[in-house]
C-alpha cells in the first residue's frame, strides 16, 4: 500500500524515517502559519482578514502537499512563498495601489499558466536546460541562503547602516538561545542520533520557555473561516499592462524559485538520474502549480515548493511519506495553533544553518579548475544569498555562462533553449528590473 501511494520502497526506505523527516520539515516550515499572516496584516486597512489567512495558509499547505505525496510521491512540502507575500503585500497592493483581489486573480492565471506549461513540458524543458555544474551550484547556493535566514530569524545576523549587515550581541536573548541550539544539535549530528535535527528544534523550544523566547498562549483553538477572502476575484483588469507585469513577475520568481529548490534539494537526496535530469520533475511542478491555484482560491499568495525541504531530506526522507506526514502536520496545526505558533525562529534555526552545511556537499563536483564552469557556478552560490534570492541566483548565474562560454569559443557546450533562455533572462533584468 505505501509503495502504491507514495513510492515507498521496502528494504530501502523506513517508515520511521520518513515520518521523523517530514515532522522535521514541517517544523523548519512552520514558521510561514506566523509570517504569512503578519505580512498580509498590512492590508487588513484593505478588508484583508488576517485570520483568515492563517487558516488559508495552512489549507493551501496542506492541498499543495498532499498532492506531491499521492502524485509526485516526493519528499517535498509546499506553502505559500517568502518573497511572493511580500510581492503581493507591498507591491502589488500598497505601492501600484490594487486591490488585494487583484493580486489574488493574478496569482490565479499564474497558476493555470503553470498547469499549461508543465503539460506541455515547457518547464521540464527550462530545468533540463540547465548545465550539471549550475546545478550542482544551486544546490550549494541554496544552502548559503537557507544558513542565512536562519542566522537572521534567529536574530545573529541584524541589519547594519554601514556594513548592510553586521553580527548582534550574542550572550543573550534569541542569539544565545539560537546558540544554545545550534550547539545541541551539531553534538547530536556528531553522535549520529537519529532525528537531531527534530530534537534540536524540539530541545531548543523548551529551553526558551524559561529564557521568554518561547511563550505559549493557550493550547487548541477553533480555525478561522477563510470565507471572507475564499475565490475574491477581481475579472475587470485582467486584460490590462499591469495585470501582465505582475501575472509575468509572479510567474518569473516563483518558476525558478521552486526548479532551484527542486534541483538543489533533488540534488543532495541523490535523485537525479546518471544524465543530472531529477527524476518525476514533471509531476513535481504539477503539484506546484495545482497547489498555486488552490492557494489562490483560499485566498493567500503563490503557493510554492519549499528549500525547509532539504531539512527532512536531510533526515533521510525520500518518499511521499514524507510529505504526507508534512501535510498531516498542516492539518494538526490548524487546531493548535498556539502551539505551533510557540515556537521560536531561534528554535528553528540551527536546523537551517546546518542544513546549509549538508547542501554544500555539490560544491565537490564543481570543476573549480575550468575557469567557464567555476565562474558562473561562483556568482550563482554568493549571489543567492547576498541578493537574498534564489531566482536571481540562478538568472544571473545561467547569463553568465552562456556569455562566457560564448565569448571564449566554447559553442557546443550550449544547446539552443540555452541561447534563448539568456536571452529572455536578460531582457527580463532590462525591462522588468
Amino acid at each position: 500500500m505505501l509503495k502504491k501511494l507514495f513510492g515507498f520502497q521496502p528494504g530501502i526506505n523506513n517508515v520511521r524515517t520518513e515520518v521523523v523527516a517530514g515532522i522535521t520539515t514541517f517544523l523548519t516550515m512552520a514558521y510561514i502559519l506566523a509570517v504569512n499572516p503578519s505580512i498580509f496584516s498590512n492590508l487588513a486597512g484593505m478588508g484583508m482578514d488576517t485570520k483568515a489567512v492563517f487558516t488559508a495558509t495552512a489549507l493551501a499547505a496542506i492541498i499543495g502537499t498532499l498532492v506531491m505525496a499521492f502524485y509526485a510521491k516526493k519528499p517535498f512540502g509546499l506553502a505559500p512563498g517568502m518573497g511572493l507575500n511580500a510581492f503581493f503585500v507591498f507591491t502589488v497592493c500598497l505601492t501600484m495601489g490594487y486591490s488585494w483581489q487583484f493580486a489574488l486573480t493574478a496569482v490565479l492565471i499564474e497558476g493555470v499558466i503553470f498547469i499549461i506549461l508543465t503539460l506541455t513540458n515547457v518547464r521540464e524543458a527550462i530545468v533540463n536546460a540547465i548545465p550539471r555544474t549550475l546545478k550542482n551550484a544551486i544546490g550549494a547556493g541554496i544552502g548559503l541562503f537557507i544558513a542565512f535566514v536562519g542566522l537572521q530569524g534567529a536574530g545573529i545576523i541584524v541589519d547594519n547602516g554601514s556594513t548592510l549587515v553586521s553580527m548582534s550581541k550574542l550572550t543573550e536573548g534569541t542569539p544565545l538561545l539560537a546558540i544554545i541550539g545550534l550547539v545541541i544539535t551539531a553534538v547530536l549530528l556528531v553522535l549520529k542520533v537519529k532525528g537531531a535535527l527534530l530534537i534540536g528544534i524540539l530541545a531548543t523550544t523548551i529551553i526558551g520557555i524559561p529564557m521568554g523566547a518561547t511563550n505559549i498562549n493557550g493550547f487548541v483553538s477553533t480555525p478561522p473561516s477563510v470565507s471572507p477572502i475564499f475565490c475574491q476575484f477581481e475579472w475587470a483588469n485582467i486584460f490590462t499592462w499591469d495585470m501582465f507585469k505582475v501575472v509575468f513577475t509572479f510567474l518569473f520568481i516563483d518558476m525558478f524559485d521552486t526548479i532551484g529548490t527542486v534541483i538543489g534539494v533533488t540534488q543532495k537526496a541523490g535523485m537525479m538520474n546518471k544524465e543530472g535530469k531529477v527524476d518525476g520533475i514533471g509531476k513535481i511542478l504539477m503539484a506546484d502549480s495545482v497547489a498555486t491555484c488552490a492557494g489562490a482560491c483560499l485566498g493567500t499568495s503563490t503557493t510554492t515548493t519549499y528549500v525547509e525541504s532539504s531539512a527532512g531530506v536531510s533526515q533521510g526522507g525520500r518518499t511521499g511519506l514524507t510529505a504526507f506526514t508534512i501535510a498531516v502536520c498542516f492539518g494538526i496545526a490548524l487546531f493548535f495553533s498556539p502551539i505551533f505558533l510557540a515556537i521560536p525562529g531561534a528554535a528553528t534555526a540551527p536546523a537551517l544553518i546546518l542544513v546549509g552545511l549538508f547542501m554544500l556537499t555539490p560544491i565537490k563536483d564543481i570543476d573549480l579548475e575550468d575557469f567557464c564552469e567555476s565562474i558562473p557556478a561562483f556568482i550563482t552560490i554568493i549571489l543567492m544569498p547576498l541578493a537574498y534570492s534564489i531566482s536571481d541566483g540562478i538568472l544571473i548565474g545561467f547569463i553568465s555562462y552562456v556569455v562566457i562560454n560564448v565569448l571564449t569559443g566554447k559553442f557546443k557546450k550550449l544547446t539552443i533553449p540555452m541561447y534563448i533562455f539568456a536571452v529572455l533572462f536578460i531582457c527580463n533584468y532590462i525591462f522588468l528590473k
